[in-house]
């Protein structure tokens, strides 16, 4: 076996140089997500619009528009089909139809039997019929699982760590997840309960990711009693990039055939997740490390800077 490094031994990139241009940065295209939230808004789903959503699969290659002519005749509004799989597979998700769950299971049969009728040995695979009140409850639900989900993060980092270190993880999550938010909506990737699942996930890496910096960071602050906190920061960072590049690329290669190979179902879930394994990865050092300096700068570290060792290396304190 051997040991592959993704940057060398022992650098020392000055990544504290950039904390303004990575804070500003951050802070730009967090606004612009909660713009594009709202406006043009998220592509809400089934799951949190309502609706029909019916899998099925033809015989013989599937004519598009053949069944969106079949479908029109129903009055059930614009249909959309979607041709995932094979060519024979088609997507088809219309509208919330006037009524109550009732009247959306109705609607949903009614076009099972009019595939049926249409396109003889056509299989209907599967068919989801969500109402109003059930889809506002899934949205209810998700957005409470996503404030549970913050709000413990930040329990555990403050217990942890020092009160900076909990400050700084959790305003990078927020930014974190309203970049994650804008992606949805720039791309018009469908919302919905797997999204959540997916933000969820990249919440989840990216706390694991500051974590282990802050671990890092922590240790140090006990070995170079005098080193100002910049330098110290920046150490850490040098000290943990071969261990964050090695994590997010094994983790980017495990995600990369799901996105690619998974299917409409679980499609823009890895989408998503490769988009957020480089939001983490790069929010822990241009975001949530700076945070810490500007809040820890003279409360984490006093004292006048740590004599070197010959070389330029930092000399530990006893």
């Amino acid at each position: 076996m051997f040991h592959l490094r993704l940057v060398p031994d022992n650098t020392r990139i000055p990544f504290m140089r950039g904390r303004y241009a990575g804070i500003i940065t951050s802070i730009v295209l967090s606004v612009l997500s909660v713009g594009l939230y709202f406006y043009p808004g998220l592509n809400y789903g089934i799951d949190f619009a309502g609706g029909i959503v019916i899998e099925a699969r033809t015989p013989e290659a599937t004519d598009f528009g053949k069944v969106r002519h079949v479908l029109h005749g129903l009055n059930m509004g614009t249909a959309a089909l979607q041709e995932f799989g094979s060519a024979n597979d088609v997507l088809i998700r219309l509208e919330r139809q006037p009524g109550d769950d009732a009247a959306q299971q109705r609607a949903a049969d009614q076009v099972r039997a009019t595939l049926a009728k249409e396109f003889p040995g056509t299989q209907v695979r599967r068919v989801e019929a969500v109402g109003a009140s059930v889809s506002g409850e899934l949205f209810r639900n998700g957005m409470l699982a996503l404030g549970l989900a913050m709000g413990a993060m930040l329990i555990y980092i403050w217990f942890r760590f020092e009160w900076q270190f909990g400050a700084g993880a959790v305003v990078t999550l927020l930014l974190d997840v309203t970049k994650t938010i804008g992606f949805y909506v720039l791309f018009d990737l469908q919302f919905n309960l797997t999204a959540i699942a997916a933000i969820l996930t990249i919440m989840g890496y990216s706390i694991n990711d500051k974590v282990v910096v802050y671990d890092r960071m922590r240790e140090n602050l006990r070995i170079y009693k005098k080193m100002p906190l910049r330098e110290l920061i920046d150490l850490s960072i040098n000290e943990t990039l071969n261990r964050t590049l090695g994590t997010s690329l094994a983790t980017l290669l495990s995600i990369i055939p799901l996105a690619v190979f998974g299917g409409e179902a679980l499609q823009e879930f890895g989408i998503v997740l490769i988009f957020g394994i480089f939001l983490a990865t790069s929010s822990s050092i241009f975001i949530a490390a700076p945070i810490l300096l500007f809040l820890g700068e003279n409360r984490l570290r006093r004292g006048a800077p740590e004599a070197t060792a010959p070389g330029g290396q930092p000399q530990q304190v006893p």
